[in-house]
């Protein structure tokens, strides 16, 4: 066995020779070396881009001969997302000139509305509001007593007419679900001047028409009725 084994080394030793002098006649050595891919050389970091600079710019838009005449609105800039959008500033309103009614007048008024409205019957819903400044200045907004709105209006939006003692109709928006008056009251506060502590009284007359009495805070009643 050894014998054996020591003659199988020898083979084995003489053929790795064998090859070693086979590989080195073919330069396989330097081949091998040649196929070595290179490590990727490490990046370098990255560079900080600047930031874009966007220019700004307030585009006027051409007015039309209607509204030529008058002083040119006031814009200011308001970014969003790069994009400038020009803004209309509104004026502060002037709020110097409001009347305010004494608690002692408005009570007067709504004393002597309560008489009107006993003297109207019950033939038809009746109800008094007692103007604030909410109702006759900026916002023009007038809500209704709810109880009301639900026994005798409509349950959708629509418009109700009110008439005043010259007959003349005011067209008003109705909104059911504010319980309230909208678009069209303005006109009407305005044409009859109604003031703060004014009493207004609203009779129902049809399903949207309202027949609209006044009773002024400064005395005078149904000689300005509407």
């Amino acid at each position: 066995m050894v014998a054996k084994k020591s003659a199988y080394e020898e083979s084995r030793q003489k053929r790795m020779e064998e090859n070693k002098k086979r590989m080195e006649a073919l330069n396989l050595h330097k081949l091998s070396q040649a196929l070595i891919i290179p490590s990727p050389a490490k990046p370098s970091p990255m560079k900080r881009s600047k930031p874009r600079v966007v220019e700004k710019q307030v585009v006027v838009v051409r007015r039309s001969s209607r509204v030529a005449n008058k002083p040119a609105p006031v814009f200011k800039e308001v970014v969003l997302d790069r994009v400038v959008i020009p803004r209309r500033i509104s004026k502060p309103r002037n709020l110097s000139n409001r009347v305010y009614a004494t608690d002692e007048a408005r009570a007067k008024a709504i004393e002597k509305a309560e008489k009107l409205q006993s003297d109207l019957g019950p033939d038809h819903p009746i109800f008094i509001k007692s103007m604030l400044q909410s109702h006759v200045t900026g916002g023009f907004w007038l809500g209704l007593p709810v109880d009301f709105c639900r026994r005798s209006l409509p349950r959708k939006d629509g418009v109700v007419t009110l008439i005043d003692e010259d007959a003349d109709e005011y067209q008003v928006i109705y909104l059911a679900r504010k319980n309230g008056l909208s678009g069209g009251w303005k006109g009407f506060a305005v044409a009859h001047g109604l003031l703060d502590g004014d009493a207004v009284v609203f009779q129902l007359i049809k399903l949207t028409v309202f027949k609209v009495y006044i009773i002024r805070v400064n005395g005078s009643e149904q000689g300005n009725s509407l």
